[in-house]
């Protein structure tokens, strides 16, 4: 093995074609993104690579092609410059530059807001060479056990799959009533709505809270299935209070409204578990809190815009958020986590709900105030959370022994890549 510069081992060149000019055709397309596109017109018809030179997201990205394409002009094309002295095998060097490729844009890239990386700077790297029987065992090998990889992270996956399912199943018998036996159904779940109705009201009274619109009554076709007799079905919305964030357009990029000391939060923040938000990536001043509106400690949030619909969290203190979240206030006579493992199980409900809007889902609020909720006495709901929280825990015991799988396997295939670089020296 040797260390030598690519520009001695391979020619390049770049591309032509700009990805606003591309007119779908029958030929292969290859850009800096990992998905393919398609063009009426080729330029090469060989065995190459096509590094992205010039694409800041995803600089360093390698295609391996073998027949007729057109390339984007932010990317090189590769081909071997010298086989007879130096043979290549370029399904070998596709792997070895997926491996090298931090290094590469690192020792070579330029630029801040741009980063690009030059012919020059490109064709000086040193990247190790080995014989040409070296580079196809290794590459046979490579091969073989990305085969192996791909079944066993189908397989994987598949596991992965299983444990949501036994997830929304213990979600499922929860909001069944079947999870706890109750000892005392004395305490009833109609008792329980009529103390949150006269809450409700009380704040209302009081201007703590805004009047709500009434809600229809809930109708036998909307009781999906049974509960205990002592439980009783409502409306989401009878026992809880809902508020979009709120934080206007005009000011969203503005820097004069942010860097202060009031936690701001957007949809990333959230996610399917619903997990607790002590931390916002910004922060609101006092400015930024005159267009915004603050939401007290334990309110669960939902994300109602966007791919990440339904994605929950709860804020772990006081927090401001966009007008693409709904905040659920914590009131007396509920569980606040009995409401947010109703709203874990109702998830694929609520997404499958959306409805498209400026070509991205969106949901209303009177979606989620209609939700069928079943409520048993307060009691009962803090059983139902400890019981979950015990099965969520080992349900996330399995899932980390398959992460780590997941993990090992892609260790082992690195490996044989590690190996055929034993004893190679700094690559600079």
């Amino acid at each position: 093995m040797s260390l030598m510069r690519i520009d001695d081992l391979f020619q390049f060149e770049k591309g032509i074609l700009q990805s606003s000019k591309c007119t779908e055709g029958e030929f292969n397309f290859i850009t800096a993104s990992s998905e393919w596109k398609t063009h009426n017109e080729f330029t090469h018809d060989c065995e190459a690579l096509v590094f992205a030179a010039a694409a800041s997201g995803s600089l360093g990205r390698t295609h391996y092609v073998n027949g007729k394409f057109i390339s984007s002009d932010l990317c090189f094309i590769i081909t071997a410059k010298d086989p007879i002295n130096y043979p290549i095998d370029l399904k070998f060097y596709h792997m070895l530059f997926n491996e090298f490729k931090n290094d590469i844009v690192n020792s070579t890239k330029k630029g801040t807001s741009k980063e690009a990386i030059g012919k020059n700077a490109f064709g000086n790297y040193k990247l190790p060479y080995f014989e040409i029987k070296k580079q196809i065992e290794t590459k046979v090998q490579f091969v073989n056990m990305q085969d192996s990889k791909v079944e066993l992270f189908s397989e994987l996956t598949h596991q992965l799959n299983l444990i949501k399912q036994l997830r929304q199943a213990f979600l499922r018998e929860a909001m069944q009533g079947k999870l706890v036996k109750s000892t005392n159904t004395k305490e009833t779940g109609q008792q329980l709505l009529s103390k949150i109705k006269a809450e409700k009201a009380k704040l209302i009274a009081e201007k703590k809270l805004k009047k709500e619109n009434e809600l229809t009554p809930l109708t036998d076709d909307e009781i999906p299935f049974e509960i205990p007799e002592h439980w009783v079905w409502c409306k989401l919305g009878e026992v809880v209070s809902m508020s979009r964030g709120k934080f206007s357009i005009r000011p969203r990029n503005d820097p004069s409204y942010f860097g202060g000391e009031y936690p701001f939060i957007q949809i990333g923040s959230l996610d399917e578990n619903g997990s607790v938000i002590n931390e916002a990536p910004q922060s609101l001043n006092e400015k930024g809190l005159k267009v915004s509106k603050e939401f007290p400690e334990k309110t669960i949030v939902i994300a109602i815009v966007g791919g990440t619909i339904a994605n929950l969290g709860v804020l772990g203190r006081n927090m401001c958020f966009t007008d693409s979240i709904v905040g659920i206030y914590p009131l007396q006579w509920y569980n606040q986590d009995y409401v947010l493992n109703f709203l874990r199980y109702k998830q694929p409900e609520i997404k499958q709900s959306s409805y498209q809007m400026a070509g991205q889902p969106n949901i209303k609020i009177p979606t989620l105030e209609n939700l069928a909720y079943p409520l048993p006495p307060l009691h009962e709901q803090e059983q139902i959370v400890a019981k979950l929280e015990e099965l969520m825990k080992f349900c996330d015991g399995l899932k980390h022994c398959i992460k780590e799988s997941q993990g090992y396997n892609e260790m082992l295939l690195q490996q044989v890549l590690r190996e055929t670089l034993q004893g190679k020296v700094a690559v600079k």
